[in-house]
């Protein structure tokens, strides 16, 4: 049962004692352990007394010690006792800054409404408070002064937000609200006086009218200050200043375009002066005649420089130009500039000092220049209605076109409909009187002109005044001018072929072809650009015939070498050179007979061309393309000739050497 019982520690002990290194040693020994467990009992006794010995000598050092640990124990006693009272005193300090911290957010939070309440409140106030000065400044100051005009802004800042708080219901409002009633009403009558001053000033003789205008323009506030607080009176401010102005207008107008109709030319073309009315028609014993000025009628000479250089060029002075005389086109620029100079500053003036815009603008602006425009559109369609000159009228419709076009660069649309009217007024005229001049040449009676191949009159008032057309056309092209001219180029060409069908030999007929065709070319080419549809249809029929009559004034003189070229050739192109060999006796002539004559026949192609053809540069330009043409057919008469008998003809280089001598240059 003890054994049963054995403590499992002790098994384990007993269990390490046996491995033990000294155990094993005493065992394997023999040693008896009774004998050696007394040993050891006495050493251990041996040890506790020396160790009890130690401890009596050390009696004196245990008790310090023993006093020393208690000395430190009362110490940490009392540091344990402080630490306490000192966690206990953070606890409460921190339970105070966070107390200091939520009453720091809340003063902060209050401070914040306050000053913005302050703010507010002060703004509110100051907003709602009539200073002394601004009484002693709207009342006392002339209106013209700085101080009037900046307490005036101040009152209508007032006025604006007393107006605004009184639809909140704020009480504040009818402590200040009769004393800025009364100021206001004191401002807007000393500022009626003045622009109703102002605006009368217009009306003194001789005055202009832009310094005043000016003046009114540089207070443009007041005008705001009125339309903003009584519309009564801006209305009334408006209707005196409309009134006024259309007046002023009207009777500057009417003045200067009455002193301008006096600057026109006396003579003016008539229903007689057309393109293709003889110059030897009977007009009356008492008519009196207009031929020196009939070149005017057509060509346009210095008249385009009203669409250039004199476009924005200071408007005539009547009194100062009374001895000069102008065409309409002048009067008209100078007529239509003034009134874009005066109609764009009304209209801006309008909109900015008025503050209109829109349709308001527009009606404002007809109010004032209304009467006016009306008066030079009924002047303007009195000459129009009688009058024959064609370019006149085209210079006045390519006028509006630009100065349309310079008011949208000033951003102001408010003539566009008086140019349309002056285009609906002009253009019908100027359509009739082109087809007039269309229908005088289509009316023309060949038979009636002498026989001369020179150029024709009709042929040189066509050229200036097609030239005339399309450079005055260049840069703004019109479709409906395009089509006249058209119609003016195919009525002229069929008269030129007319008048060609008069003379009996057909040399002649295009001597005077080219001669008329060359005519209208120079001078299409001399004052238009280089690829209008006239100068294009015209050099087409210079080449053709000019083609024609180099092979005509051939013919008399080798005419035999050229028949036998085109039949030998086509013979070698058929290969038909039995046919061939027959021509060379026929061949053979010709090479003698051109030996014979050529030199003699050069010399009077080159007579009969320079005199037929009055133009030097037109004779010698023909003469030159008749040489290289015979030169053309001798290369080929040489390669239809036998081999035998090539060596006789003349050595192309003498013929190069004689063409040569009537080569002029320029």
């Amino acid at each position: 049962m003890a054994e049963n019982n054995k403590d499992p520690d002790d098994e384990a002990r007993s269990s390490y004692d046996l491995e033990d290194d000294l155990v094993q040693e005493v065992l394997k020994g023999g040693t008896d352990l009774r004998q050696y467990s007394k040993e050891i009992e006495k050493e251990l006794q041996d040890v506790e007394n020396l160790s009890i010995q130690d401890c009596i000598r050390e009696a004196e050092n245990v008790a310090s010690l023993y006093n020393q640990i208690a000395s430190c124990d009362n110490i940490l006693e009392q540091m344990e006792s402080m630490l306490v009272g000192f966690q206990t005193d953070l606890g409460s300090i921190s339970e105070e800054i966070l107390s200091l911290q939520r009453k720091s957010v809340n003063m902060s939070q209050q401070l914040s409404n306050r000053q913005s309440i302050r703010g507010s409140l002060s703004q509110f106030i100051e907003d709602m408070t009539v200073s002394e000065s601004l009484i002693t400044g709207i009342m006392e100051s002339p209106v013209t002064e700085n101080e009037f005009v900046n307490n005036l802004e101040v009152l209508n800042h007032k006025i604006s937000f007393v107006k605004e708080q009184s639809f909140k219901d704020t009480k504040a409002c009818s402590d200040v609200k009769d004393i800025l009633e009364r100021l206001k009403v004191k401002a807007m009558t000393k500022i009626r006086a003045y622009l109703l001053e102002q605006i009368y000033k217009f009306r003194k003789p001789m005055t202009n009218f832009q310094v005043p205008q000016n003046n009114i323009l540089k207070h443009k506030t007041f005008f705001e200050f009125i339309l903003a607080n009584e519309r009564n009176i801006a209305e009334e401010i408006c209707s005196e200043y409309m009134d006024t102005m259309s007046k002023i207008y009207y009777s500057y107008f009417k003045s200067y375009s009455s002193r301008l109709k006096k600057l026109q030319f006396d003579e003016n073309p008539t229903k007689d002066d057309l393109m293709g009315v003889e110059d030897t028609a009977s007009r009356g014993l008492f008519h009196k005649s207009h031929l020196k000025h009939r070149g005017t009628v057509f060509s346009i000479g210095s008249r385009g420089e009203v669409l250039t250089s004199q476009l924005e060029a200071p408007i005539i002075v009547p009194h100062t130009a009374s001895k000069t005389k102008y065409h309409f086109e002048a009067l008209f620029r100078s007529e239509q500039y003034a009134l874009v100079d005066n109609g764009c500053r009304e209209y801006l003036f309008l909109t900015e000092f008025f503050k209109v815009k829109g349709a308001q603008a527009l009606d404002m602006f007809n109010q004032v220049l209304g009467k006016t425009l009306n008066l030079i559109l009924k002047n303007l369609q009195s000459f129009v209605d009688s009058s024959y000159d064609a370019i006149a009228l085209f210079l006045c419709l390519n006028l509006v076109m630009r100065y349309q076009l310079m008011c949208h660069k000033r951003v102001v649309p408010a003539l566009d409909k008086y140019w349309d009217s002056i285009n609906a007024i002009i253009w019908p005229r100027f359509e009739y009187i082109f087809r007039m001049n269309i229908q005088s040449i289509k009316d023309c009676d060949p038979m009636k002109f002498p026989k001369e191949t020179g150029p024709h009159y009709i042929t040189r008032r066509y050229a200036e005044f097609s030239a005339a057309m399309i450079g005055v056309g260049e840069g703004f092209p019109c479709e409906g001018a395009t089509q006249l001219l058209a119609e003016l180029r195919e009525a002229v060409q069929c008269f030129l072929l007319r008048m060609a069908a008069i003379f009996s030999q057909r040399t002649q007929q295009l001597v005077f072809l080219i001669n008329n065709y060359d005519l209208v070319l120079g001078v299409l080419m001399e004052r238009t650009k280089d690829n209008s549809k006239e100068a294009e249809s015209f050099r087409e029929q210079l080449n053709a015939r000019s083609a024609e009559y180099v092979e005509e004034i051939l013919s008399p003189h080798f005419g035999g070498i050229i028949q036998l070229v085109k039949e030998c050739e086509v013979l070698i192109e058929k290969g038909q050179l039995e046919d061939l060999k027959r021509q060379e006796g026929k061949a053979l002539g010709l090479v003698q007979s051109f030996t014979n004559t050529w030199k003699r026949a050069l010399e009077e192609i080159n007579r009969e061309v320079l005199k037929s053809f009055p133009s030097l540069l037109l004779g010698n330009s023909l003469v030159q393309r008749a040489m290289t043409q015979l030169v053309q057919y001798y290369h080929r008469f040489h390669k239809i000739l036998p081999a035998n008998v090539r060596p006789q003809l003349t050595n192309i280089h003498h013929i190069m050497v004689e063409i040569k001598k009537y080569k002029i240059n320029y």
